[in-house]
């Protein structure tokens, strides 16, 4: 098959396409180098000016300021589960986590390997379908750091503004929604993602930490396991993903070239609100997220049974349209429509739901 679907899978994801015919023919040779971006040494001028480009375009999407690092690591998000509180949570204190759905979960059982954590609100009774309401949760003024998970990706819920958590580190899983939209990194001590939904490729993960953060960390971690050692070597400690940081550079001049994470938000919400007002006009489908809480990057979704949802993503991926079958936790049905998903799919998606609920309703 030579002709590319509407992918909507939550991960590895969409890419967008000038960024794939670019790497395109770039991996052979790139221009002037006479080798392939997956051949060139990473302590190499060539590459050094790749990861410097990735770190600028960055900090100007993001509003990144010159008092945080800016890291690639490897792992996935997964590691830094383990990371952040190996690094900040001090054998004497403990840490508030926030659980608004699976992976706030994972990230907390990591978290109780290390030290004491309070878990300040979780929305596991109602099926994590919310994020708390700021009287809900419930914060100590001493916690070395606050734990979030900005967008769930299974349950597909969004913090759609930051918990007010004081004088306490704020710290984020951003892995499926960052670069969506503007966020003010100045509320976070530290954002980690991995890449794989809408800055690149699997196999590269971002950490955004704040200087003032490191020298909480305590002496004596496993080399790769503290944050130090990849501030003071940029990056360059081992060798890192150098085609995913290749492939995110270009994800940024991308984003930079359709007018920022202004424009970015503006044209996913419009993408999100056509999918949602599809469901929200019908009986047969049913939204997971409640209205307030819902993501713009995973709309989840269930039918009246199992079986029509077996027979629905069969139909649709025979149709070219993939990756609609809802995490194996949970069942039902999630789209993901992250930054390069295009408007054609979404309403490629609607005018089938359309269908299939007019043939089997």
């Amino acid at each position: 098959m030579t002709e590319r679907i509407f992918n909507f899978s939550a991960g590895p994801a969409v890419l967008p396409v000038p960024v794939l015919e670019e790497a395109q023919r770039d991996l052979l040779s790139l221009p002037g180098v006479g080798m392939s971006v997956m051949e060139i040494s990473h302590r190499s001028k060539t590459f050094d000016e790749i990861i410097s480009q990735a770190d600028a375009l960055l900090r100007e999407l993001l509003g990144i300021s010159n008092d945080y690092h800016i890291l690639f690591l490897q792992g996935g998000a997964s590691l830094q589960f383990s990371m952040v509180p190996m690094n900040f949570l001090p054998a004497d204190g403990g840490a508030d986590y926030i659980i608004t759905g699976s992976w706030g979960k994972k990230a907390l059982k990591e978290a109780k390997r290390v030290g004491a954590v309070n878990v300040a609100a979780t929305m596991a009774d109602g099926g994590f379908t919310r994020v708390p309401a700021q009287d809900e949760i419930n914060l100590n003024s001493q916690a070395a750091y606050v734990h979030i998970t900005t967008n769930e990706t299974i349950e597909g819920v969004e913090w759609k503004q930051e918990p007010e958590v004081g004088d306490v580190p704020l710290i984020a899983d951003a892995s499926s929604d960052i670069l969506s939209h503007r966020i003010d990194v100045n509320k976070y001590g530290l954002i980690y993602a991995g890449a794989q939904k809408n800055m690149g490729p699997s196999g590269v993960t971002l950490v955004i930490v704040r200087d003032d953060l490191l020298p909480r960390i305590p002496d004596g971690l496993h080399t790769m396991l503290d944050y130090r050692t990849h501030v003071e070597n940029k990056s360059l400690y081992n060798t890192p993903n150098t085609w995913g940081i290749y492939i995110i550079n270009l994800v940024c001049k991308w984003l930079k070239n359709k007018g920022g994470l202004a424009a970015m938000e503006n044209e996913n919400d419009q993408k999100a609100k056509l999918l949602y007002d599809a469901i929200d006009a019908s009986s047969f489908y049913r939204g997971h997220a409640d209205a307030d809480a819902r993501s713009i990057m995973n709309v989840t979704f269930r039918l009246p049974s199992e079986e029509l949802e077996k027979r629905f993503t069969a139909e649709a991926t025979a149709q070219g349209l993939d990756g609609l079958k809802g995490h194996r936790s949970v069942g039902g049905i999630r789209a993901s429509i992250y930054n390069a998903f295009p408007s054609e799919g979404v309403e490629a998606l609607v005018s089938f739901m359309k269908e299939f609920e007019r043939k089997n309703g």
